[in-house]
């Protein structure tokens, strides 16, 4: 399998520059400079640990800074953005990060390399997505080498993560850095039928942790997410589909066997109104333990059946509050989730969207003594283009919890929880030239 990966990969990096060689000479340089400017609040009740005597209310106000530079030539492309992002008044002053970094080679056959920190989409962004509703967002640093043409696309995505060369160590042990693995080889196939509103994709992704300890057994635990994507868009309507497998081991070698499906349809009648409608599942532990105090999962298991959606972007499938896949249990344990949904959308003037959606939660699995059903989420939102580049979103979330999801997240007031929050996005191009 790595010989055939090596070959395959030598392959398409000499593809690329003899697609180049053949191409015309033309001169044109391209550079522009964004910036991003984002302010978001929020102020919440309910859902936070318990403390004793404590205040269950919560409020801040975040920002996040983008300087984006790009520059562009026939068969070249390059970016630069440098990030900060930060809570107003943090000590320390938030954090300064290079978001992304990379360079790109095309040619006119369709071959393509691009390296460097670079942002990852496929999809609908359930699997692989930037998250951009995080303010740091999501990144990854990777060769990805590919062909796109005549209805199809084929990337491959590799990754190698260090914390430094590690000379002095003799080993590549991997801990406590800017990516979420170790490595990482991916491949994503796309097909668009000709003439027919129908797409389909394939995905399969082979990830290594590290396992073990610096000076105990270090090694690699690699753990695999494959399977495929449906799209079929007939006119006011669009129907969507996923269904993906998790094996191999995680990070503590435990065995994954874990799968999710999920199906969404929409019909749009107008251009001012909108329906959609969907169904998630997420496979999760059996015989999953809560006890009355302590920590949460604790019963062993075999085989890990709890299935992790990996560096997808999750605020847009699991309920605007985040309660699942972007906060987690204790020791990775899961009872999985059931996700039924309906929402409605509208755009009634130019530049106006309003939204309002609900969602019933469930556990994939039974526990002892509760039932499956971890509550009702009731969301609204809202967006206004104020001017070119500026534009005001807000939303509120009011969500009903049960029994269960108290006991679960260990939160107070889990029965009754309010969120709402507001943004202000500008986003103007403030410098372009070309020679």
């Amino acid at each position: 399998m790595k010989c055939l990966m090596r070959q395959v990969l030598l392959a398409l990096l000499l593809a690329v520059p003899m697609g180049l060689a053949a191409q015309d000479t033309e001169k044109e340089n391209q550079v522009t400079a964004d910036i991003q400017l984002l302010t978001h609040g929020e102020i919440r009740r309910g859902g936070l640990p318990k403390v004793e005597g404590g205040n269950d209310r919560s409020s801040f106000l975040l920002g996040r800074s983008r300087l984006v530079l790009g520059y562009e030539r026939p068969y070249i492309q390059a970016k630069l953005n440098i990030q900060h992002t930060g809570i107003w008044g943090q000590e320390g002053k938030g954090s300064v990060n290079v978001y992304e970094a990379w360079a790109k080679l095309n040619s006119k056959i369709g071959l393509f390399m691009q390296v460097g920190r670079q942002v990852l989409s496929y999809d609908d962004e359930r699997i692989i997505g930037p998250n951009d509703w995080a303010m740091a967002g999501v990144s990854h640093d990777v060769l990805k080498v590919g062909y796109e043409g005549h209805g199809h696309k084929l990337h491959a995505i590799f990754a190698y993560n260090q914390n430094g060369d590690n000379a002095d160590m003799g080993t590549s042990f991997y801990e406590n850095g800017s990516m979420p693995y170790k490595s990482m080889i991916t491949a994503w196939y796309h097909y668009d039928v000709p003439n027919f509103p129908l797409g389909a994709s394939l995905l399969l992704m082979n990830i290594g942790m590290q396992g073990g300890f610096i000076d105990q057994n270090p090694h690699t635990e690699w753990q695999q997410v494959w399977g495929g994507y449906l799209k079929f868009s007939p006119k006011k309507w669009s129907l969507e589909g996923s269904y993906y497998r998790q094996t191999g081991r995680e990070e503590h070698g435990g065995k994954l066997r874990a799968w999710m499906a999920s199906v969404k349809g929409t019909f749009d009648p107008s251009p001012v109104i909108g329906f959609d409608a969907g169904y998630d599942y997420m496979s999760g532990d059996k015989y999953f333990n809560i006890p009355p105090n302590g920590t949460i999962g604790l019963i062993k298991h075999d085989v890990i059946r709890g299935f992790n959606p990996v560096y997808g972007s999750h605020h847009k499938f699991y309920g605007a509050m985040d309660f699942f896949y972007l906060t987690t249990y204790v020791n990775g344990f899961t009872p999985g989730l059931q996700n039924a949904q309906f929402g409605v959308h509208i755009q009634p003037l130019k530049g106006l969207k309003l939204s309002t959606s609900y969602h019933y939660f469930a556990t994939a699995v039974k526990m002892k003594d509760l039932d499956r059903s971890l509550g009702h989420e009731i969301e609204l939102e809202g967006s206004y283009q104020i001017i070119k580049d500026v534009e005001l979103s807000l939303g509120f979330s009011y969500m009903t919890g049960t029994k269960t999801m108290e006991k679960l997240k260990r939160a107070a007031n889990d029965s009754s929880l309010r969120w709402a929050w507001v943004s202000l996005n500008i986003t103007p191009r403030i410098f372009t030239t070309k020679w």
